[in-house]
């Protein structure tokens, strides 16, 4: 009989299988599991309103698989885990590991609180491939470049393989109620979430069905589709990924079976961009705020609340950055390659700090991750890690006539501009006034006229980058 009682706490770890710190919990004795919303510690870094839906469904699902033995509290991780090892003589604490730089803070204060009290605990990796400690220069520093990164990947060890779900995991079925997952207020007031959740499934086993269609239907087109928002070629994986509802590892090593194919060697290759936005994180703490490369502190960023409100709204004019907007704002998700259309748009044309998409990003994605929300922002805003140079300015007009030829994708979330012909789907400012008439559209009533000039906003974001220059 196991005598020893094991919490594990759940954080981004939101699963069963391949769960290293609940594994070896359940196999050391009775396990208590526990979810603990800290949101005083998160302070300005605290989930967006999208995430806060994502993660009430998550806990629902894994409370069903825990036979409702998931202990739901809120407040100050410490008090709660002192109480709980107080009160049910627990022997030690488990965890998967976060790197949010909060989260490192805080976990690391707790490890040692309970180290002096005499409680063990144990923390491991169910979150990433390798560790970001682990991939360093030779002169330890971090890597600022992708490619000298991944390859050095590919010289260490092989990520860690995945685990099973425990097959002995002895729950402890506690006499007193935790809290109810309603009752953390996950879920807005309003529930505009319903609209949003018909999109989506939530919890471990969704995840794993995500996993397998991206493997029937998606891969095989991946390396190329990928860049085509209206083919079902991405893997949609990415809220899964940040919940820890799948781990990067199950998704890892889910493409061994196509050793050879450059599809999914591109996949893992994405996944390795993903420990590449880690490994900034952990070593720039502050990347979600501070530009990494200081010369941008002294760009000549505009403060525009109604251009900013009229991204954000998807009322900009330009059609496949307007759909870009609208299919987040409806569904919590947006196709990476519309991602990084719309953020050129913010950063370049209209000249809005890389800091106002980022927050926007933050509360409306579904995925959003501090690490990848955050380096890829800066990524675009060509102040980040291995970024795009700034002068690099997508077209937004060009952009949607290569990768939305047919404007599958634009039409859909743009009904309006239904019956304008491809030619002048992507520029519809250019389109005779017989052609927009016979679509029934009236630029300036019911679709915007585009509120920059891109030619000449195009210039001013050069002659901005030219300025930094003279510091």
């Amino acid at each position: 009989m196991k005598a020893s009682l094991i919490i594990h706490w759940f954080r981004q770890d939101l699963r069963l299988a391949d769960n290293p710190a609940l594994f070896a919990a359940a196999e050391q004795g009775l396990v208590l599991p526990v979810y603990i919303l800290d949101e005083k510690n998160a302070g300005k870094y605290h989930m967006g309103a999208a995430s806060r839906c994502w993660l009430h469904h998550s806990l629902a699902a894994l409370n069903q698989t825990l036979d409702h033995k998931l202990q739901i509290y809120s407040g100050n991780p410490e008090t709660i885990l002192f109480e709980l090892v107080q009160q049910y003589q627990a022997t030690a604490i488990h965890w998967n590991r976060c790197y949010e730089p909060w989260r490192v803070q805080r976990d690391s204060h707790i490890k040692q609180t309970f180290k002096h009290q005499g409680i063990k605990v144990q923390s491991f990796n169910g979150y990433l491939l390798w560790e970001p400690w682990q991939l360093l220069k030779k002169d330890n520093t971090a890597y600022q470049v992708f490619t000298p990164f991944y390859r050095n990947t590919q010289s260490l060890q092989a990520p860690r393989r995945p685990l099973l779900q425990p097959d002995n995991l002895d729950l402890v079925a506690l006499a007193e109620q935790s809290q109810s997952i309603r009752s953390l207020n996950l879920l807005p007031k309003i529930p505009w979430d319903q609209s949003l959740m018909i999109y989506w499934n939530i919890g471990e086993i969704a995840a794993q069905k995500m996993l397998q269609r991206f493997l029937n239907s998606g891969i095989e087109q991946y390396k190329q589709g990928r860049d085509f928002p209206a083919l079902r070629a991405v893997s949609r994986l990415s809220p899964y990924l940040h919940f820890g509802e799948l781990s990067a590892n199950q998704a890892w090593y889910a493409m061994q079976s196509r050793e050879s194919d450059d599809n999914a060697a591109h996949f893992r290759n994405e996944l390795a961009w993903r420990e590449f936005s880690y490994s900034q994180l952990y070593h720039h703490p502050e990347l979600a705020v501070k530009n990494l490369q200081a010369k941008f502190d002294a760009f000549p960023w505009q403060e525009n609340p109604k251009a900013l409100l009229r991204w954000q709204q998807g009322q900009t004019g330009i059609p496949i950055v307007d759909a870009g907007m609208r299919e987040l704002w409806q569904t919590g998700y947006m196709h990476n390659r519309v991602r990084m259309i719309v953020a050129s748009f913010l950063v370049k044309n209209l000249l809005i700090s890389w800091q106002h998409g980022e927050r926007w990003f933050w509360d409306c994605l579904l995925d959003a991750d501090m690490a990848n929300n955050s380096a890829s922002w800066q990524w675009v805003a060509g102040c980040g890690a291995d970024a795009a140079p700034y002068f690099r300015i997508f077209n937004p007009v060009s952009q949607g006539q290569k990768f939305d030829a047919q404007g599958e994708y634009t039409r859909h979330y743009i009904p309006e501009l239904n019956t304008l012909p491809d030619r002048y789907l992507f520029n519809p400012w250019e389109a005779p006034i017989n052609i927009l008439q016979s679509a029934g559209i009236e630029l300036g009533n019911n679709y915007p006229k585009p509120m920059v000039d891109l030619k000449l906003s195009r210039i001013r974001a050069l002659e901005a980058f030219q300025s930094l220059k003279k510091h």
